[in-house]
């Protein structure tokens, strides 16, 4: 066995990437670059650094004596196999010491990796090696989030590590509690940490990961880390994260201080192939590594997929990407989080959401209220104004060939002084023409909305009529009092996203058929879709004069409907 395989597989990675034979974006190529003309500057007396192999090796060493604590390696009682690219990462995060002291060169860790590529596992091992073997007194470690949940992913898969090594349990005399790990033969603690957390004052970090850095909406906790860690002379903050929306946030923040350092590194570089633009950074206590696509990939072709991807073909299987790319290419709502979750990309969080092509040619003009007399129907209404736009969309169901299919219908009202001041000149058109109704004085006519609300009850058998309590209780009271089957539905993430992706699928697969209301059309035309970092969506709008109450009453009734269907539905009881 070679003397020091660990970092022998870590030049290996090396090698594969500034050669071509591993695929790898501007950025790794930029690490591996780093790290080499490191090398050749530590030979010089001025560069303050050096890289101890044997350092390096410990935690790689470490880390494959740990279990594998899911899916069938974990069945089976298998360890750890650290990757090439795992190595890399480790080696020049561990191996590098200043050259007077011996203490750690890299004070601050960045690392910006694809869903499914075993991060998290990864920072558990480098959490339990600063806890036990790391050389340090009384090492406070901590997996800090801005919530509990998110703090408890890195330190409960830790937990289930210690669990099936009973014998790591012994030798270091751990105590492994549902709220943190105590390590006897140092004095070392070992807890989630989050913003709700009940202490945060007077930390004296020794380690800290910073799981999911992309969703945090605030500074607070990596301030709180940042400033705890400062107390401690080896003392490492571990960013791990997948790429985000938040440009105003922590972590694009911090990402873009690593671009400036790798941007410097190729800058310096004599083979550079890149022609980059921008702002330069030198600090020698930062490591970082982005895994992402080049700027002039196409991230619909297979081929670029595996540079964002390090764990490629280990934990990422190419069929099941393919899978998800082929949504992301024929849903529009996909495609913000196959981008950010499986190649890296940081993308806008809002972005159109209807394929407008797709529903007009879901239009049948010929489609009139007339066509479903006594059918069931489910209704619902957005009033989120008492002086603008107001819908009432009716929604149908027939099957057609063993095969359910929707038929949608929008009505309309608008207070006939915003038709004149509103400044949209095709209000009157549609006035005129049948698709807008338009109620007298400077507010909605809700006697109006109650009257025709009282002929559906009497024309169609409504299962439901879906409503937002922001503008229409009042509305709905007396309706209730007339027999009127009134649903409260709050217009939430929880409320909207999976119906919103149902009637993005609806209108793709040809199964929605609606009437052409030119008014529907420019709701839904108008329509963004907002991505959270759990990949719900919801709808919005980029400008107040940009109405979307047609297609947030669709989003509702389609909502209602699939509750109908389906008893175990996310909204039922919410």
């Amino acid at each position: 066995m070679a003397k020091h395989p660990y970092v022998m597989r870590a030049q290996r990675y090396v090698r594969g990437v500034l050669s071509g034979t591993v695929p790898a974006c501007q950025w790794v190529v930029a690490a591996c670059v780093r790290h080499q003309q490191d090398l050749e500057r530590s030979k010089k007396k001025d560069f303050p650094y050096k890289f101890v192999k044997v350092t390096a090796e410990h935690v790689c060493e470490f880390l494959e004596l740990m279990p594998h604590i899911k899916g069938p390696k974990a069945r089976n009682g298998e360890l750890i196999e650290l990757e090439d690219w795992q190595c890399f990462i480790l080696v020049v995060v561990f191996g590098w010491v200043h050259k007077k002291t011996g203490f750690r060169r890299f004070r601050r860790v960045y690392i910006e990796v694809p869903r499914g590529n075993a991060k998290s596992t990864m920072s558990s091992g480098v959490a339990l090696y600063m806890l036990t073997a790391d050389g340090e007194a009384g090492p406070e470690v901590y997996s800090a989030a801005t919530t509990r949940d998110q703090a408890k992913i890195v330190f409960g898969d830790a937990r289930k590590m210690v669990k099936k090594r009973r014998d790591m349990v012994r030798h270091y005399a751990l105590d492994n509690q549902t709220r943190y790990i105590l390590c006897g033969a140092n004095d070392g603690e070992f807890k989630p940490l989050s913003r709700d957390s009940e202490t945060q004052d007077g930390l004296n970090i020794h380690f800290a990961c910073l799981d999911e850095l992309h969703a945090h909406k605030t500074r607070d906790v990596f301030e709180v880390v940042e400033t705890g860690a400062g107390k401690r002379d080896q003392s490492l903050i571990w960013a791990i994260t997948t790429a985000g929306f938040n440009r105003s946030g922590i972590c694009y923040e911090t990402r873009s201080y690593i671009l400036q350092i790798l941007r410097k590194t190729l800058a310096e570089w004599p083979a550079n192939p890149y022609k980059l633009k921008g702002d330069t950074a030198d600090d020698e206590q930062q490591f970082g590594i982005i895994y992402t696509l080049d700027d002039a990939d196409d991230w619909t072709d297979p081929a670029v997929w595996q540079k964002a991807n390090p764990n490629w073909g280990v934990s990422v299987m190419a069929d099941y990407v393919a899978g998800l790319a082929h949504k992301a290419m024929q849903l529009a709502s996909a495609q913000n989080g196959f981008k950010t979750k499986h190649l890296n990309l940081w993308v806008n969080a809002d972005v159109a959401w209807m394929d407008m092509r797709a529903w007009d040619a879901c239009a049948d003009y010929a489609l009139t209220l007339d066509d479903f007399e006594k059918d069931q129907a489910i209704l619902a209404l957005d009033v989120a104004s008492k002086v603008d736009l107001a819908a009432k969309v009716y929604l149908f169901e027939r099957m057609l060939e063993g095969v359910r299919h929707y038929y949608l219908i929008p009505k309309f009202y608008l207070p006939e002084k915003q038709i004149e001041e509103a400044g949209n000149a095709s209000y009157a058109g549609w006035v005129a023409d049948g698709w807008l109704t338009s109620t007298e004085g400077d507010v909605l006519d809700f006697e109006l909305v109650e009257s025709d609300l009282e002929d559906d009850h009497g024309t169609y058998a409504l299962k439901d009529v879906a409503y937002d309590p922001w503008q229409a209780t009042q509305l709905a009271q007396r309706c209730s009092r007339k027999g009127i089957p009134m649903v409260e539905y709050r217009q939430t993430v929880a409320y909207f996203s999976e119906p919103m992706k149902e009637l993005e699928a609806l209108v793709l697969s040809g199964r929605l058929h609606h009437n052409g209301n030119p008014v529907m059309a420019w709701c839904m035309s108008n329509v963004v879709c907002h991505t959270d970092a759990k990949d719900n969506i919801y709808p919005r709008k980029e400008r107040v004069e940009n109405k979307i109450d047609g297609a947030v009453a669709a989003i509702m009734a389609v909502g209602r409907s699939l509750t109908e269907t389906n008893d175990a539905f996310v909204y039922e009881g919410m």
